[in-house]
């Protein structure tokens, strides 16, 4: 009878414990993180089935000067896609590679070392805490950013590639004239053909060298945009470019063409697809 009674008394406590736990918010968030001692922060929306079944996930970083609040307006992509979860961070203050020196303005670090890989620590952080309060579908996990955001993009593909399904930069440059030197995987990038600030004639040069990375041959028309071609690569990890007569602006049209060729790439596929 005692030991009836323990346990029923243990059982009422584990309830009560669990009634106790509330879960984790679902919707369109402000979430903070501590990293290296500094508080971090992002602007994360997160739908709720991502409660119950594996969702994917959309890392979209913001330009120099930048900000989360202008990444969630300008992307968008919580409405292109809402049953993923979108995750548009804050930079800090950082010199930048082009413009502002003396990093007065918020940005993301531009190479492997840079600013104590305090960003690329960000990254793990806020994956590992999705992980542990949702449910992510590892095999659909994605990154995509403008100019420095499209950098750090390319930063993450070197260090993390890993991790990722699918990359997708704006307006960025990466890496020198040489070799990638990068994991082979999806990719694509939007240029503009008067881009004042991220030259078109290096991202040209940076297309050309992910082609050869990633064994790709001739290209085609990609979906129903004239600006994008397709380049099939041998290694089933094709190079997409939607190259547009614009400026360094952010394409009004990138966001559902990211979307979509999100859509397209998922590790499991790829993996299934083996012999």
């Amino acid at each position: 009878m005692k030991h009836s009674f323990l346990l029923l008394a243990f059982l009422l406590l584990n309830i009560q414990a669990m009634a106790d736990v509330k879960p984790a918010p679902t919707g369109d968030l402000i979430l903070t993180w501590e990293v290296d001692g500094v508080k971090r922060e992002g602007m994360v929306h997160i739908p709720e089935s991502a409660r119950v079944s594996p969702a994917p996930v959309i890392f979209a970083w913001h330009g120099h000067g930048g900000s989360m609040n202008n990444a969630a307006s300008s992307f968008g992509y919580h409405k292109v896609w809402p049953e993923a979860v979108s995750v548009y961070l804050q930079g800090l203050n950082t010199p930048g590679r082009l413009t502002d020196p003396e990093g007065k303005k918020p940005g993301w670090q531009s190479r492997a070392g840079d600013q104590g890989d305090r960003d690329l620590k960000l990254f793990d952080t806020v994956l590992a805490q999705l992980k542990r309060d949702y449910k992510v579908d590892e095999n659909r996990i994605y990154s995509t950013g403008h100019s420095n955001g499209g950098g750090f993009t390319y930063l993450l593909w070197q260090t993390r590639g890993e991790v990722f399904a699918a990359m997708a930069p704006s307006a960025a440059f990466f890496g020198g004239r040489g070799n990638l030197a990068l994991m082979p995987k999806p990719v694509l990038h939007v240029a503009g053909e008067t881009d004042p600030l991220v030259k078109y004639e290096w991202q040209k040069a940076l297309i050309e060298n992910l082609k050869t990375n990633n064994q790709c041959g001739e290209g085609h028309a990609w979906g129903d945009s004239k600006l994008c071609t397709e380049y099939v690569s041998k290694s089933g990890n094709p190079v997409v470019t939607c190259i547009h007569p614009g400026a360094h602006g952010f394409l009004k049209e990138a966001p559902a063409l990211i979307v979509k060729f999100f859509k397209e790439h998922s590790k499991a596929a790829k993996t299934a697809g083996k012999p």
